[in-house]
């Protein structure tokens, strides 16, 4: 377990995908039911589709199989599963046929300016170094319109979490922790506000032991500067 100031390994979007394509199966059968265990998880749903349901496009970016995305359709909500891994993707449209699947990096959103009503992102910043995150924030504020809605699910530490062996295949990743007031930071850095965490102990024997964190944001309505400087990383380290 390393801390999360010391060199990660290189884990970029192409690195990611092909680790994901090789478990996808595994993947979807480990996870696709675990909402079913995580209370707390549901009603925190349930409240983001109260804020977001009929206002326009949302999008579950990291969606894996597709239970995030699923659960938010049965909310009357109108959401998009983005996820890098095109076989995850195809586990996910298998799995839930009425719900729609995109393939996109978070890092690289295939969503026009401005154009979401709301965004969720549950676990899906895992792998992504402080630049990464950075870059990840900016997207999601890019694509967010005014006073659109943001909900963050994360593990907190800080602590990186290094694994050769994933889903019982020789799979080497780095598994990324962020503390609350980190993610706090970099979202109000990037335009976002009304920002709200609630945490909680992991669920025994349903989860990887970490406690969880869950951030609601919302993109400012107004600004006193221009957007094109938010969405750039303001080249602090990395």
């Amino acid at each position: 377990m390393l801390g999360n100031s010391e060199m990660l390994m290189e884990q970029n979007p192409e690195y990611i995908r092909a680790c994901y394509d090789a478990v996808a199966v595994e993947y979807a059968d480990r996870f696709s039911e675990e909402l079913a265990h995580k209370p707390l998880d549901c009603q925190l749903l349930r409240r983001f589709a109260k804020s977001v349901a009929g206002r326009g496009c949302v999008y579950d970016l990291g969606c894996g199989p597709g239970q995030t995305t699923a659960f938010l359709h049965d909310c009357g909500v109108t959401v998009y599963g983005v996820d890098i891994s095109p076989q995850l993707l195809q586990q996910a449209r298998q799995r839930h046929p009425a719900s729609t699947f995109i393939e996109g990096d978070m890092l690289a959103l295939p969503v026009a300016d401005a154009s979401a009503t709301g965004l969720v992102a549950f676990y899906a910043i895992v792998h992504f170094t402080l630049a990464q995150l950075r870059q990840a924030f900016s997207e999601m504020y890019r694509v967010l319109s005014a006073g659109g809605h943001l909900l963050l699910a994360f593990h907190m530490g800080e602590q990186t979490v290094h694994v050769e062996e994933f889903l019982g295949k020789a799979i080497t990743l780095d598994f990324v922790f962020f503390t609350p007031a980190t993610i706090t930071e970099e979202l109000s850095r990037r335009g976002f506000e009304e920002l709200e965490c609630i945490e909680r102990a992991p669920y025994p024997d349903v989860e990887y032991p970490s406690r969880r964190a869950y951030l609601f944001a919302q993109k400012a309505r107004k600004r006193g500067i221009s957007e094109r400087e938010v969405y750039l990383d303001d080249g602090r380290d990395s």
